[in-house]
């Protein structure tokens, strides 16, 4: 224990200078032990004398400033979307499930069609989920070399493993069989093969020996963020949205469905947020964005839809809730054509419409960058939505 009594008198010598005379010289920071291909990570040593963090030294990539100072800000948008997030905090126990309960247990209270909705989608978001949370803190994390950008990731990484709490909430609070219901992604062709389809970009990422700082290692890194926020929390969640959704329009299962509201306003912030991220890694690296790397990205949209209808048609063999197959045919490529715009590719459907034109009140698609100001059943923290 210190005794702050036997502190010496006198002043103690001064503290030697770094060991590194160049660094020292020119008051820069050492980035002890990182490959000159990569950015920074904020586990570097800490360089005594190294000059303040200017913000044109911040890069969302390939950054060689010290990570571990937030402030000056260079992405305030970044910082902006973490606060909105935080404004917004939500937790599963909040909402009311005993009217689903009743619905659930009565056995005229929902059809077999209905009732294999819920379950379907419960199976894919309860486990899609933590493949994203995997995705941001194996991978993503490591190489966004921003601080403010990762802080947004922390409050993301956080909000996910809030939406698998809710899942499970709602898997427990109706009684379903949970070793069923989160090992469906394993069992259903069509939840596996879009959680499959994902793997691999986190794979590639969390590679301890894949380093950005190079054209081809950069463009992987772009191609995986498209992968997991354009396409896996851009796409794949839809058809899920718009079933449980409808489920709260017709006043049924109403507390599942807030549940997915309030997830969906999350997913649809860390999507934007992603999107942000990819067009700001474009704007500093423009020669990664090449006509053949944008092929690539469109062919990867268009596969990612296909799978999307082919989920939509394995959940709805029948016409169920004022919903059938066929009009997600025609929804999926009104998202896909709008991920394209989004991240500056062409459509892909041009002639697609959106037959849901209720989607837009609930989660403003044509303003999703803004949905916050646009105050469409807003919530904050411990508030309750309403389906009015």
């Amino acid at each position: 224990m210190l005794d702050w009594d036997d502190t010496p008198a006198t002043p103690t010598a001064p503290r030697a200078q770094p060991a590194t005379p160049t660094a020292a010289a020119h008051k820069v920071p050492v980035m002890a032990a990182a490959p000159d291909v990569a950015g920074a990570t904020g586990l570097e040593d800490v360089q005594m004398g190294a000059r303040r963090i200017q913000v044109d030294d911040k890069k969302i990539i390939n950054c060689r400033a010290d990570l571990n100072q937030l402030v000056p800000f260079k992405y305030k948008w970044a910082w902006d979307k973490y606060l909105s997030a935080c404004n917004n905090h939500w937790m599963p126990q909040e909402v009311n499930m005993s009217a689903d309960i009743a619905l659930w247990q009565d056995p005229n209270g929902l059809t077999d069609d209905e009732r294999m909705i819920i379950k379907r989608s419960l199976g894919f978001f309860s486990t899609a989920d933590s493949l994203v949370a995997n995705n941001l803190v194996l991978a993503v994390y490591r190489h966004l070399t921003n601080p403010e950008c990762r802080q947004y990731l922390l409050r993301q990484a956080f909000e996910e493993a809030i939406h698998t709490h809710a899942y499970q909430y709602c898997i427990e609070s109706l009684g379903l069989d949970e070793a069923e219901v989160f090992n469906m992604y394993r069992e259903v062709p069509s939840i596996h093969d879009k959680a499959a389809w994902s793997l691999p970009y986190t794979q590639s990422l969390a590679d301890q020996t894949f380093h950005t700082g190079t054209p081809e290692n950069d463009q992987r890194l772009l191609r995986d963020l498209i992968a997991f926020y354009v396409v896996f929390e851009g796409i794949f969640f839809y058809v899920g949205f718009v079933q449980l959704l409808s489920f709260g329009r017709r006043n049924k299962m109403v507390g599942t469905s807030e549940q997915i509201q309030y997830i969906m306003r999350d997913e649809s912030m860390h999507m934007n947020f992603g999107i942000d991220v990819i067009n700001q890694i474009k704007v500093e690296n423009p020669h990664l964005w090449t006509p053949e790397f944008q092929k690539e990205i469109a062919g990867m949209i268009r596969e990612a839809t296909e799978l999307e209808i082919k989920y939509a048609h394995d959940t709805m063999p029948r016409g169920v809730l004022g919903l059938n197959a066929s009009m997600f045919n025609e929804y999926m490529k009104f998202i896909a054509n709008r991920r394209c715009a989004q991240i500056g590719i062409a459509a892909l459907y041009p002639a697609a419409e959106n037959p849901f034109p209720w989607m837009s009140e609930v989660m403003d698609l044509k303003k999703e960058k803004n949905f916050f100001e646009t105050r469409v059943t807003e919530y904050q923290t411990g508030g309750a939505l309403s389906w009015d």
